[in-house]
Formats: structure tokens, C-alpha cells, sequence
């Protein structure tokens, strides 16, 4: 497997490059799902068409990262699936879906995974969780009603990867998350309890989220049966990379808000 890029995921990928040959990964692409700016997306298009290019000239199988998020999937009532319609709310989400489209054009072998919000050690200070904590240690957190996210540990994604890839499955989109879509509010107060601080709470204006189908990932790779994957997921996720200090407040902090 050769990946291309040395950024979060491609560093987790890293443990089954030695696997898969024929296959080439992108993972050098945009990771901020609020990114607007235009020269990030552009560099990742290019990045993209270059590598549909190889893979047509070599036969390589490409692996391209988009995503679950609500940039994507953004109509609540029914869970997001593959095959079903979508419309991107976002710059993000809609960068992501036009590159998917034109891999779907292509003559190459793909695999496109859709990714939910995913965590681990060493992330980037934009993603989720980083993110969130940050906020909780100093003090204010930003709560937008309604939002909910879709936590994968990112060992767990390795291991999904692998098994993908290992079946072969080509031509294929897969959406590749917990199924579990957890209140943002849960997930804040889980961060407040394991680092045992309260943070006062802002509103923003509300959110909308839609389910995450897992249906299709669970058929190609029944490995993630053993994942524990379901309500409290996120709980074993969130556990697992953060680490408890004790209360610390910069200043004088309220409660967090109930619901």
C-alpha cells in the first residue's frame, strides 16, 4: 500500500502499509469540515486528479477519504446511505462530493469512505475532540442545538480499512462510522466528567444532523461486529484519549447549562 501523505490518518495507516499492494491511499486531503478557503480544496483536487492518472496508467486500486459529516449528509428523518441522495450543506461537504463524483467517472478502481467524526492521539487542534476539550479547559463552550456526531476511534478505522480492502471491494462507497449519532451535549458533559471541569455553556443556533447508515459496512466487513459499536461507543472512544487532570480554571467558570 502506499499512502500518500504524513498527516493523522496517514500516520495511523502507517501499521497495514505493508499490506494491500496495488492499492494507493489519499490521505494528504482537506480535514477541517468548516474549511472555506479555496486553495486548500484546490490542492486536494489536484492531488486527486493526479492520482486517478497513476492509477488509471497502473491499474491501481485509489482509496479516497470523504465524509459522513453534516456537510454531507444534512436531511434528518432517515439515516444517509450510500446510494441515496445527498446535498451537501457545506463548502466542505460539497468539495468532498464533487471529488467522489469525479472518481465515480473515472476508469479507476476506487474506494471511497465516508468518514464520521473520527478520534485519536496527536489529531489536529481543529478536529472534534481536541477541539471541544479545549474549549471545556478554558472555560466556555459553544453548544449548537440539535448537533450530533458520529464518533469512530481511529484504530478502529485502520481496522475497517484493512478489512475492506482485504475483500477486494472496488468501485464502492462506504460509509464508515459507529451508526451511533451522540447529542453534542452528551459528548460535552462526558468531556467535563473525565476532565473534571464544568464549563459555562453559549447557544448557537440550532443544528441539523442526519443518521449515519452502517448497514452497507457492516455487510462487507463483519469486523466491526466486535467493535462495540452502539449508544455508549462513544463513551470507550472518548475515555480512551483523554486524560483526566484535575479541575483547573482560568477564572471564575458557571455551570454547565441543563437541559
Amino acid at each position: 500500500m502506499d499512502i500518500v501523505g504524513n498527516g493523522f490518518l496517514a500516520r495511523h495507516l502507517a501499521a497495514v502499509a505493508g499490506s494491500h499492494p496495488g492499492v494507493v491511499v489519499a490521505a494528504a486531503g482537506v480535514s477541517a469540515a468548516r474549511h472555506t478557503s479555496p486553495e486548500p480544496f484546490l490542492r486536494e483536487a489536484a492531488l486527486v486528479r493526479d492520482l486517478v492518472r497513476r492509477c488509471t496508467d497502473s491499474g491501481e486500486r485509489l482509496v479516497f477519504f470523504s465524509t459522513a459529516s453534516s456537510g454531507l449528509y444534512s436531511e434528518p428523518g432517515r439515516p444517509g446511505t450510500e446510494d441515496g441522495p445527498v446535498r451537501p450543506a457545506t463548502p466542505y461537504g460539497r468539495h468532498k462530493y464533487a471529488l467522489e463524483r469525479e472518481l465515480a467517472a473515472s476508469p479507476v478502481d476506487f474506494l471511497i469512505l465516508r468518514l464520521g467524526h473520527v478520534v485519536g492521539p496527536d489529531q489536529p487542534p481543529h478536529q472534534l475532540l481536541p477541539a471541544m476539550a479545549a474549549q471545556v479547559r478554558s472555560g466556555r463552550v459553544r453548544i449548537f442545538p440539535g448537533s450530533c456526531r458520529d464518533l469512530i476511534d481511529v484504530t478502529d478505522v485502520v481496522t475497517v480499512v484493512d478489512a475492506l480492502l482485504a475483500t477486494g471491494v472496488g468501485r464502492t462507497i462506504v460509509n464508515v462510522a459507529s451508526g451511533s449519532a451522540v447529542p453534542i451535549e452528551r459528548i460535552v458533559r462526558h468531556i467535563q466528567h473525565r476532565l473534571g471541569l464544568q464549563a459555562h455553556w453559549s447557544y448557537g443556533p440550532p443544528a441539523v444532523t442526519q443518521e449515519i447508515s452502517t448497514a452497507r459496512l457492516r455487510r462487507l466487513a463483519p469486523v466491526v461486529e466486535h467493535m462495540g459499536f452502539g449508544p455508549d461507543y462513544h463513551h470507550k472512544v472518548l475515555d480512551k484519549y483523554l486524560t483526566a487532570r484535575p479541575a483547573h480554571r482560568p477564572g471564575r467558570v458557571s455551570p454547565a447549562t441543563p437541559l
